[in-house]
């Protein structure tokens, strides 16, 4: 920790640089989609498509400002954070806390349930009744993750303060804000021209960014060695640089995804912006090999399902079966 906190403080000019870079781009292909509109609906549909790579990199550099990472003045990255969360769908402040204990609590089997992917042990699965075990296996299953999760996330789940219902005016402030505002930007767009943007658009780069996002946040946590313990034995540090990837991905898609695949290195410190992630592995080779992933890897871990306490590590549940009883 102490080696890592010479790399938390942010560049200001960088970070300027990073929402610029990501910003104008993304206005730009929305730009050329509403002139698209005009003449040919399929080529604005695979703009919405693009600028889906946009949508997701705009929402990891809030969730840098949410860690505080990004701007040295922290009033300024919130700001920036809550503007970005209109374009997002995600109400800034309701996502900052969420995730903070996602942060604090990942790994721990006793603190499950907020800003995870719901994971049974197999002691509690075979526990379960039929019905509980069929709504897991649902839940669990790619389509659902994947394919249905995602939509219902982004664009149901956010419309409220889930997880914080009573916890204060100020995540109510942070959804229906957001909401508002996206609704703004949502009745311009269909008094400029109809339904069209919205459905060819707007929902088509929501959909597929939510659904990256989703990918890479299962396959951040969800592989097979990965670290979970009960209350009186889990370890925070243990927890971030076990419990988390390093998912080496190609540079484009490094860049598009914000280096948010150096996991571990930012559930250890994650006050370091993301533009400094890979000068990390580059000093400290033994980070660049822990918990690597590389694309073909990753696709094998959508198969574990259940955390096998005895033998620590995630499998499936046609691997629950052979176990003995």
């Amino acid at each position: 920790m102490r080696i890592l906190a010479r790399y938390r403080e942010p560049d200001p000019a960088r970070s300027a640089f990073e929402v610029a870079v990501s910003v104008l781009p993304f206005v730009g292909i929305w730009a050329l989609a509403l002139w698209a509109l005009s003449f040919s609906y399929t080529l604005a549909f695979v703009l919405g498509l693009a600028n889906a790579a946009f949508v997701l990199r705009l929402f990891l550099i809030q969730h840098d400002c949410g860690h505080g990472a990004f701007f040295t003045d922290k009033r300024v990255g919130d700001w920036v954070g809550r503007l970005l969360g209109v374009f997002t769908m995600t109400p800034y402040d309701v996502w900052r806390r969420t995730h903070s204990a996602h942060h604090s609590s990942t790994g721990n089997l006793d603190k499950r349930g907020l800003g995870d992917v719901h994971t049974m042990t197999v002691a509690e699965y075979r526990a379960a009744s039929r019905w509980e075990r069929f709504v897991y296996r649902l839940y669990r299953h790619p389509v659902v993750l994947f394919g249905l999760g995602p939509g219902y996330l982004f664009l149901l789940q956010n419309r409220i303060p889930y997880g914080l219902m009573s916890s204060g005016w100020l995540y109510w402030v942070s959804a229906m804000g957001t909401n508002l505002a996206t609704l703004g930007l949502l009745v311009g767009l269909y008094a400029y021209a109809g339904w069209a943007p919205i459905l060819l658009v707007f929902l088509p780069s929501i959909l597929l960014a939510a659904t990256i996002g989703m990918w890479l946040f299962y396959i951040q946590h969800q592989f097979e060695e990965t670290y979970w313990e009960g209350d009186s034995d889990w370890q925070i540090h243990d927890a971030a640089l076990h419990g988390s990837s390093h998912y080496d991905l190609p540079p484009l898609a490094r860049w598009f995804t914000a280096n948010i695949g150096i996991h571990h290195v930012h559930h250890l410190y994650a006050r370091i912006p993301y533009y400094k992630l890979p000068q990390v592995l580059r000093d400290h080779g033994e980070l660049a090999q822990a918990q690597r992933l590389g694309f073909r890897e990753s696709l094998s871990c959508v198969k574990f399902h259940l955390w096998d306490e005895t033998n620590r590590r995630l499998i499936s549940f046609k691997a629950e079966r052979n176990l003995p009883a």
